[in-house]
């Protein structure tokens, strides 16, 4: 078993340098680097078995078995069971406008989805869509701490509720949603579709146990290539009258993927699972990845524990989200009084620190936050690579920062 102390040197970019400094990513929630055996799939397939599929000849038979594998390694990774449940696309947000496209179809005027405030437009924007079909849209609003107020969602369920788009984490304030409770209260009312793109990348999912309709990840957020997955309860997704052509495969899990998809980038999507695989125990692929996952979720909670505490010292910044006693992402934004978000991550930047600012997507909750005109927040989110070091240059330059506003 490796161990996630060793795991820098898996990782050709941490040797990226900047101005003679190294280059220290907590840039992970716009997406993780990406480790050699990754790199090394997608270029292997490029070498030995590149060809389209259903063929019988050598190199379609193993690109045949690449797809095979990657939804097998996706369903392992998801704890979905069968790899017959996991669909692929360019991206999470293509993909989950296919299928908003296809339940819209279904849709009658009046019926009502719930969206959340606090969520990705990904997860709100196919869905907001819909209106133009006569959907009516309600909105799940979150409390002055980043936190959904489940307790509103029930009364804004009705008969005529057909969808429920939720996060499972936020990527602009690290919350951890109770999607168990959303589940509870759509089970055999209305479709749960959730995001787990935030989550994914650092902690176990289950969704056997979450019991979600669909649910939707990228490769790109936990060490992999630039693939988005779904996750389709069993039988559901060939109820829908998705967009296909009628030479594509009609059943799931194909049934939602038009066009040719992207194999080497599927190796290395397997390639990704397996390499988060190798750090946990266990018997099979599935028991060694939640294994894996739950350590790397303690080794990050550290990381990002203690650069929160150092900042919540500093006077005129500001933390946003939840506090660390309970579950949440290892992902930390804030604003200073007197400086906007890019000003600061250029100032980290020129200190060879890797950070974002703006709405990252999240732009309801940013404009919910009061934030829009000054730029955003800064944000920055721990990955399994994330040293100590990395933590002390990161707090010594965001102190840097915000001690020079008062200067």
């Amino acid at each position: 078993m490796k161990s996630f102390d060793d795991c820098r040197a898996d990782f050709p970019s941490l040797e990226r340098r900047v101005d003679g400094r190294p280059l220290a990513y907590f840039d992970g929630p716009g997406g993780t680097q990406v480790p050699q055996p990754v790199i090394d799939a997608i270029g292997s397939y490029y070498e030995t078995s590149n060809a389209n599929t259903h063929g019988p000849f050598a190199t379609s038979v193993e690109t045949d078995r690449v797809i095979q594998g990657a939804r097998q390694a996706a369903a392992d990774f998801l704890g979905a069971g069968e790899g017959s449940r996991i669909s692929f696309g360019q991206n999470m947000t293509t993909l989950n406008f296919a299928l908003a496209r296809a339940i819209g179809r279904t849709l009658e005027p009046g019926d009502e989805i719930v969206v959340t405030a606090l969520d990705h437009e990904a997860n709100r924007g196919p869905w907001l869509s819909l209106q133009e079909r006569g959907a009516v849209i309600k909105e799940l609003p979150f409390g002055k701490d980043g936190v959904l107020e489940m307790h509103r969602l029930e009364d804004l369920l009705s008969a005529k509720t057909r969808v429920v788009a939720m996060g499972l984490a936020s990527n602009a304030l690290g919350t951890v949603n109770d999607v168990a409770r959303a589940r509870e209260l759509t089970r055999g009312k209305a479709m749960l579709v959730v995001d787990a793109v935030h989550y994914a990348p650092h902690f176990a999912i289950d969704t056997a146990a979450l019991d979600p309709d669909f649910l939707l990840c990228s490769a790109y957020k936990f060490y992999g290539p630039h693939i988005g997955i779904l996750y389709s309860r069993e039988g559901l997704l060939d109820t829908l009258p998705t967009d296909r052509l009628v030479t594509a495969d009609q059943t799931a899990p194909g049934r939602i993927e038009t066009g040719t998809l992207n194999h080497a980038a599927l190796a290395g999507v397997t390639a990704a699972i397996d390499y988060i695989a190798s750090f946990g125990t266990g018997e099979s692929r599935r028991e060694r990845i939640a294994d894996a996952m739950h350590s790397l979720a303690r080794r990050e909670r550290v990381h990002a524990t203690r650069y929160a505490g150092a900042l919540r010292e500093l006077e005129g910044l500001m933390l946003y989200g939840p506090p660390f006693e309970g579950e949440r992402a290892p992902t930390v934004s804030f604003s200073i009084v007197g400086m906007s978000a890019r000003e600061v991550t250029e100032r980290l930047a020129r200190q060879g620190i890797a950070a974002w600012d703006g709405d990252f997507y999240a732009r309801r909750a940013v404009e919910l936050l009061g934030l829009a005109d000054a730029g955003g927040l800064v944000r920055s989110g721990m990955a399994m690579y994330t040293s100590d070091d990395d933590v002390d240059r990161l707090i010594e330059a965001v102190q840097s920062v915000a001690r020079s506003v008062r200067n």
